[in-house]
C-alpha cells in the first residue's frame, strides 16, 4: 500500500517539502504558457529556463511555434518525454481537468501558480501519489534562503 501525502493547504508548505520538489525536478510542462513577454508566465518560464530546468511551454490557443526557442505543445500528452512536475498557469476552475491529464501522463508534482487553487483536484493528485503545491510561485520559491547553494547567488 502506498503512502499518500496529504499536504495541509491552508497552512504554510514546509521549506523542506518545496526545497525538495524543486531540487528534484527536472522537466517541468507550463499549462498556460504564453509568447507574450508582457505575461507573467513569460518571466516565470525564463526564470526556470535559465536556471536550468527543462521547460515545455503548453498553450493549446499559443499561436507561435515557439517560446523562447521552446516548442508549444497543445496538450501534456503531446509531450514526448516524461514530465516531472506540471505548473498550472491557468484558472482555479481549468486546474482539475490539468491535473487528470498531469495524472494520465505519469508526472509527480502539480504545482497550481500564485491565485491558482483547487482542493479537489489537489485530492484527486494526491490520492494518485503526486506533491501537490497550490498557490505558489516556483520563480518565487526559487529565490527564498535554501535556494542560496544551488543558484549561487547572494539573495
Amino acid at each position: 500500500m502506498s503512502t499518500v501525502t496529504h499536504m495541509d493547504h491552508d497552512a504554510d508548505y514546509p521549506e523542506e517539502y518545496l526545497a525538495d520538489i524543486l531540487k528534484t525536478v527536472k522537466t517541468i510542462a507550463m499549462v498556460g504558457a504564453s509568447s507574450d513577454k508582457t505575461k507573467f508566465s513569460y518571466g516565470v518560464l525564463r526564470v526556470l529556463h535559465e536556471t536550468g530546468y527543462d521547460m515545455v511551454p503548453v498553450n493549446p490557443r499559443e499561436t507561435a511555434p515557439d517560446i523562447r526557442g521552446l516548442p508549444v505543445h497543445k496538450s501534456l500528452h503531446d509531450i514526448d518525454r516524461p514530465v516531472d512536475m506540471v505548473q498550472v498557469f491557468r484558472n482555479s476552475n481549468a486546474a482539475y481537468a490539468v491535473t487528470e491529464e498531469a495524472i494520465e501522463i505519469g508526472a509527480k508534482v502539480v504545482l497550481m501558480q500564485i491565485g491558482v487553487r483547487n482542493d479537489d483536484a489537489a485530492r484527486l493528485a494526491e490520492a494518485a501519489g503526486l506533491k501537490v503545491v497550490m498557490n505558489r510561485c516556483p520563480k518565487i520559491e526559487l529565490f527564498r534562503p535554501f535556494w542560496k547553494p544551488r543558484l549561487n547567488q547572494a539573495i
